[in-house]
């Protein structure tokens, strides 16, 4: 009796667990030191298992405290932000933008290189060298906390944005919206321990580890 009276008690956490926690943390593809000397390792960790580790739990709690547990399609979130609490929006923003951030990021030179991305650059912008200036302006100008994107528009276009905070341009309050294939994290959170205020060398060194082949996959994706 006992047994079976344990058994249903794990059920019911298991369960509950389920339902209140339906957003979880992926692995992080590397380790916190990977992407030295790019980014240093105790930024990485800090980053990773402190402030998106903090959104993901938030997320959670903002979306139970609306009584909304069962919402578990992120996107359908987002593009729906506006029905929803500040909390969610920014700790599912949060999470969301983390994700493709560590998505992006490499040292493997054999990652580092998109035919069919930098094509639909060099036509959208003139060149990389072009597109590179105005994705970096768009970073480094951001005033305060954000993000910096390349953007696939609803009509297949290729656009450069930012948004503040942990908003993003899938969010129904954006005001460039569209999917993001490319994003730079630009809070201070990011960069500080190695790089103090000099967010223009975070930024340089950010553009010699793009995962350009992750890029291609998710342009791909949002031109279908």
């Amino acid at each position: 009796m006992k047994v079976k009276l344990i058994i249903l008690l794990l059920l019911v956490m298991n369960t509950n667990q389920e339902i209140f926690a339906q957003f979880v943390q992926a692995p992080l593809p590397y380790a916190y030191n990977a992407l030295e000397p790019a980014i240093d390792a105790q930024t990485m960790e800090i980053h990773y298992t402190k402030h998106h580790a903090a959104y993901v739990a938030n997320l959670n709690a903002g979306l139970k405290a609306e009584g909304k547990e069962s919402h578990t399609d992120l996107l359908k979130i987002l593009s729906n932000i506006s029905g929803y609490s500040a909390a969610v929006r920014n700790n599912g923003g949060g999470h969301y933008n983390h994700d493709l951030f560590w998505s992006v990021l490499t040292t493997d030179k054999s990652k580092q290189q998109s035919a069919v991305v930098f094509q639909a650059i060099e036509k959208t912008f003139g060149s990389m060298d072009n597109f590179k200036a105005e994705f970096l302006k768009a970073a480094a100008t951001r005033f305060g906390s954000g993000w910096a994107w390349l953007v696939v528009t609803a009509d297949k276009k290729l656009v450069v944005c930012s948004n503040p905070n942990q908003d993003n341009p899938l969010m129904d309050i954006a005001e460039v919206k569209g999917t993001p294939i490319l994003g730079v994290d630009v809070w201070e959170h990011a960069y500080y321990l190695k790089y103090q205020n000099k967010r223009a060398d975070y930024l340089s060194a950010f553009w010699d580890i793009i995962n350009w082949q992750e890029v291609e996959r998710r342009y791909e994706e949002a031109m279908k």
